[in-house]
């Protein structure tokens, strides 16, 4: 069920974000930062500067952060409650994004591993493992504001 949700949510990104066409950009060297954020994926600065993100997004992101320090401070324990709540803004990003190119595709690299986290909130009744996965979920919206401006 997690996969489904995961492939879903990454479908609808897909669909709902406007076609473009990927290209090359020429400052890429060795003058760029890159971080691991999974295995495969890698998050990298605009050479020394921080993509820009349409507003709709960076409104999301900010939520969200607002959403999980409610909840952290709070103190409270209902993860798919918040998972639920979370699915929305990334929902909100999602239908709102209007990126293009390589900012784009670096927003994926931070996106996507969310919403596979978000669905561990949703879905794990294992606290361990929901704690886990709002704690990684903290790190991806860090590196979200890391490497991402309006």
């Amino acid at each position: 069920m997690k996969k489904v949700f995961v492939i879903g949510c990454f479908l609808i990104f897909m669909i709902g974000c406007k076609s473009e066409t990927k290209k090359v950009n020429s400052k890429q060297g060795s003058d760029v930062e890159t971080i691991s954020i999974v295995d495969t994926l890698s998050l990298k600065l605009n050479a020394t500067e921080k993509w820009i993100a349409n507003a709709e997004t960076h409104e999301g992101i900010t939520k969200m952060d607002s959403i999980i320090s409610a909840f952290k401070t709070e103190d409270l324990s209902d993860y798919k409650t918040l998972g639920k709540t979370l699915s929305k803004q990334t929902g909100y990003i999602i239908k709102h994004c209007s990126m293009k190119g390589e900012p784009h595709d670096q927003l994926h690299v931070v996106l996507i591993p969310m919403l596979d986290e978000i669905s561990v909130l949703r879905e794990e009744k294992n606290i361990e493992k929901t704690q886990s996965a709002l704690d990684n979920l903290e790190l991806l919206i860090g590196a979200y504001f890391k490497f991402f401006k309006v």
